[in-house]
């Protein structure tokens, strides 16, 4: 299986290239899928009914929410930890401090090294757009490392926007975040 990603020709509001069209790179959404799908798949593939799986899931979701409201990173299995977090604004002295200094309250995941790896080594689908929406250019892998059919030297993910980030920093705010 490999990641779908769409190229898109797009004006630059702001950054180094405002002004500017450029083509920025985003995964295609696939549709959601829905709780009671991977609790059948999930089923399926350990053997039990859907029903004690169910239970399970319930179970295992009110264990991570209560630990992770106390406190704790909480493990994810084969995926990696999730954690609670927050930003604040900052104040001089303490008698400043309260809790409307909060501005955010955030979810934090850590992937697990294997979820990365596994992600690194995907195959990759890039399909263009010019700012019209046609199609203008496919590119493809069959492992992590993504080859253009216009360029006989493979991208090894390093300058441009072959690999990692897809879009130049500053170009899109709060991205990143």
């Amino acid at each position: 299986m490999a990641l779908k990603v769409k190229a898109q020709e797009k004006l630059q509001k702001i950054g180094t290239y405002a002004g500017k069209y450029r083509y920025i790179m985003m995964p295609e959404l696939y549709t959601s899928l829905s709780q009671d799908k991977v609790i059948k798949e999930a089923a399926l593939r350990s053997g039990v009914s859907k029903g004690i799986m169910q239970a399970c899931w319930d179970a295992a979701g009110e264990v991570i929410k209560a630990w992770a409201t106390e406190g704790h990173s909480v493990a994810l299995p084969g995926l990696g930890t999730m954690r609670f977090g927050l930003r604040a604004k900052s104040v001089e002295k303490v008698d400043e401090v309260k809790a409307g200094l909060i501005t955010s309250r955030r979810i934090i995941f850590t992937p697990a090294v294997e979820l990365k790896d596994e992600l690194a080594g995907t195959a990759i689908q890039i399909t263009c757009y010019d700012r019209d929406g046609k199609e203008v250019k496919r590119v493809t892998s069959t492992s992590g490392e993504v080859e253009d059919p216009e360029n006989d030297q493979p991208s090894n993910g390093g300058g441009g926007n072959g690999g990692g980030n897809t879009q130049p920093s500053g170009d899109v705010p709060g991205e990143g975040d």
